[in-house]
């Protein structure tokens, strides 16, 4: 009779090896990791990087097995020199494979607000630019799918509530 026990029970390193290789089949994400700044009159902190046409915020892409918090907080300190501790999650947006890209998940936390002090200045050469603009402001300088994050990170700031988008959109 043939033992009819689950693998795991009966063979644990070949159900393991099983495991395994199904986790190499499996499609891989790429994540990225978005901080919302603020000064004290509400503006909010932006990036030009110098590998894009476009403003964004500061934030980047996670490295392999890394939680998008902390990818965040590294971005953040090695692209502005900024040690912070992130906070909650404001945003989640899924993002279409598009160009030559697979598909992508996209995170904002909230970075708080910074107390004055001198200008940020980029403390890498990613980026060209740092600078506080008013909300308002920012949407000119923003693609559009991630202007609409960012706005969506803002309403989330002020309701509590994190937002699921897919492309930009609810």
């Amino acid at each position: 009779m043939a033992d009819e026990r689950p693998l795991y029970e009966r063979d644990p390193a070949a159900w393991q090896a099983h495991l395994a290789e199904g986790n190499a089949r499996q499609p891989r994400k790429r994540v990225g990791a978005d901080v919302l700044l603020r000064n004290g009159d509400g503006d909010v902190l932006l990036v030009d990087p110098r590998y894009k046409p476009d403003w964004d915020l500061p934030g980047g892409m996670a490295e392999a097995n890394e939680p998008p918090h902390l990818a965040a907080e590294r971005e953040v300190r090695e692209e502005l020199g900024l040690e912070l501790r992130i906070g909650p999650l404001l945003v989640v947006d899924w993002v279409a494979p598009h160009g030559p890209w697979d598909d992508s998940l996209m995170f904002i936390f909230d970075g708080g607000a910074l107390p004055p002090a001198e200008p940020l200045k980029p403390a890498d050469g990613e980026l060209a630019d740092a600078r506080f603009v008013a909300l308002d402001d920012a949407q000119a300088l923003l693609r559009p799918y991630v202007w609409h994050r960012l706005r969506h990170a803002v309403a989330a700031l002020s309701d509590g509530r994190p937002r699921y988008l897919t492309n930009g959109a609810t």
